[in-house]
């Protein structure tokens, strides 16, 4: 765990993002599936087999997408550990969402704030990487 920092650091390392992965946008699912499980990683049993599935080595999570998405998408999950537990208290994705539009952050995508529940937005970093919060629960 982190120090706590005092002022503004410590008000900026307090947004909770949840579970991190990487989610590629593969060519072929399965060619994709087996190069990852030779490095290591194992299929966690949260997939459609048609079109995607989730992989993890260690805290090490990458979801391997097939003709869904054009980039990578850097993902967190609001609500979820690096098991894909559902987390007792954690930050609702549209509080999150709110937060960034009080510093002035632009949205590809977002999230509908008068909702509950299951709910996602995305925006892009500076280099152009699109950055997806995806909260499950």
């Amino acid at each position: 765990m982190l120090p706590r920092l005092p002022g503004i650091l410590e008000k900026e390392l307090s947004m909770q993002l949840g579970a991190f992965s990487i989610s590629l946008a593969v060519k072929d699912l399965q060619k994709s599936k087996a190069f990852y499980e030779g490095l290591g990683f194992s299929d966690i049993g949260i997939s459609n087999a048609d079109n995607w599935t989730v992989l993890k080595n260690g805290d090490t999570i990458i979801g391997l997408f097939q003709g869904m998405f054009e980039n990578n998408i850097l993902t967190f999950n609001p609500g979820w550990d690096q098991d894909g537990q559902t987390l007792k208290d954690f930050q609702d994705v549209r509080e999150i969402q709110k937060d960034l539009k009080a510093k002035g952050y632009s949205f590809v995508s977002e999230a509908d704030e008068t909702g509950s529940g299951r709910a996602s937005f995305m925006l892009v970093d500076p280099d152009g990487n699109p950055v997806l919060v995806d909260q499950h629960v």
